[in-house]
């Protein structure tokens, strides 16, 4: 791999420092086969000779560092967020300011740029204002007939479900896009059910679920197409919370190509989740609510979140209490932490989790596996780490400084929930993704190897699930 820009620059000066010493010393050395008595003189001015170079070309190689190495790297990442992660924010050429007109010349056609996405944005806007209206009727529309209605595609997988499947099927399992049908409906019936279905155009049957006790009474039939099948459920009672029709109907989707590794990241089935805790010790404090977004197809799923307080058996530092908001009588009703994990573990299962510094996080679930019988080994994905590889490692990568560098707004009253700071770290993710594509970060593979350039500032939480596996 190529090595970063200010590493170039201080290896050239390093070979500067080196060759005018060399030069310095073999001069010494031809005064020294000509006069031979003025060796203690040579020596002497030599080495006062040697330090001087290298003091001097340590004390520029300083300045240019601070005053255009690390202008040019912060003007090239802005540039980068601007052409890949839709950054529309005004260029800041402040850190290029040494370098001429570089930096107002590039803050002038990021205005430009910025300008020409605006307009285009507010065509896309009204279009797509009146396709969610209409979407948002149809939605209302099917949500209130009694029935609940699932299409699943020929790999098995859900592609569509509406706010009565929670309902009915809720119980068995959290709904997740993208996730194998069987793991709602038991597998014997649902087989004799499509076998049936080969017969006709549409079968009446009753469906066992994996709870192994409840049915369903299902009409089942062909999707468009011949591209899967549709299910549709009888609903006894017609009162469900509010949930949109949710659905997603590209193929490849959540599909993993091949191993984890080979999978692009913008096809990647993501749970971002962040915890808020009794305290910062992973050892010995415990979590008081568990926050989680899901992002298929370069999207945040709507609807698909986990947001629960959990009670952790303890009392609750007042100064934890101050950060996150959290109180003993919020969370005294609340399940336990091995009640929330299971339930964590369940929504998550089959993704990726992706967190902001992830081994704090994963540090508080990973201490419970043996207790629960129970393994978060699915890949980690790092915000930090990956902000890193993009914008180096002297940048700050806090998840306010990243969200201010790719403007992005945290909703401040959100800000320290577990909901709150998942969404957020969602949305720069899905910011970062592009920029990564466009340095040749593509797949989930690569997205690992950049995070481990990294690790003196966190380590790989990847490396911990490959250590116990």
């Amino acid at each position: 791999m190529r090595a970063g820009l200010r590493l170039r620059i201080f290896a050239f000066f390093l070979l500067v420092a080196a060759a005018s010493i060399a030069a310095v010393g073999l001069g010494a050395w031809l005064a020294w086969r000509r006069m031979p008595e003025a060796l203690p003189a040579l020596l002497s001015a030599g080495a006062m000779s040697a330090f001087g170079i290298a003091l001097v070309t340590m004390l520029v190689w300083l300045l240019f560092d601070e005053h255009v190495a690390k202008g040019v790297t912060r003007l090239a990442a802005g540039l980068r967020a601007r052409a890949h992660g839709g950054v529309v924010a005004d260029l800041d050429s402040g850190p290029v300011r040494h370098l001429g007109d570089l930096g107002p010349a590039a803050a002038a056609i990021c205005a430009q740029l910025a300008q020409a996405e605006a307009r285009a944005a507010t065509r896309l806007a009204d279009q797509t204002r009146r396709m969610a209206a209409d979407n948002a009727h149809l939605a209302a529309i099917l949500s209130e007939i009694p029935v609940a209605i699932m299409v699943v595609d020929e790999r098995d997988r859900i592609r569509l479900y509406d706010r009565q499947c929670v309902h009915v099927l809720g119980h068995v399992s959290a709904l997740c896009l993208g996730r194998s049908v069987h793991d709602w409906f038991d597998r014997d019936s649902l087989r004799a059910a499509l076998e049936l279905l080969d017969e006709r155009s549409f079968a009446d049957v009753d469906l066992l679920l994996r709870d192994g006790r409840t049915v369903v009474a299902t009409r089942i039939r062909p999707a468009a197409q011949g591209r899967g099948y549709m299910l549709a459920m009888e609903v006894e009672d017609d009162v469900v919370a509010e949930r949109p029709l949710v659905f997603e109907f590209d193929v490849n989707a959540g599909h993993l190509r091949g191993s984890v590794g080979e999978t692009p990241l913008s096809e990647l089935a993501c749970v971002i989740f962040d915890t808020e805790t009794t305290g910062l010790d992973t050892a010995r404090d415990e979590i008081v609510q568990i926050g989680a977004v899901r992002v298929l197809n370069g999207t945040v799923v709507p609807g698909e979140r986990f947001d629960m307080l959990v009670n952790p058996g303890r009392p609750i530092p007042p100064l934890s209490a101050r950060v996150h908001g959290i109180t003993d009588d919020m969370v005294r009703d609340a399940a336990d932490v091995e009640t929330a994990l299971r339930r964590f573990h369940d929504f998550a299962r089959d993704a990726v989790l992706v967190a902001h510094n992830a081994p704090f996080d994963l540090a508080f679930l990973r201490r419970r596996e043996e207790g629960l019988g129970l393994a978060f080994d699915n890949p980690v994905l790092d915000t930090v780490l990956l902000s890193a590889a993009l914008f180096g490692q002297a940048e700050t990568h806090t998840l306010d400084a990243i969200a201010e560098r790719l403007n992005v707004r945290i909703d401040g009253s959100a800000r320290h929930t577990a909901l709150g700071d998942a969404i957020a770290t969602a949305t720069v993710l899905l910011r970062l993704i592009p920029m990564l594509e466009a340095q040749n970060i593509r797949t989930f593979g690569d997205a690992v190897t950049a995070m481990r350039r990294h690790e003196r500032l966190l380590p790989d939480a990847n490396r911990q699930a490959d250590a116990k596996a």
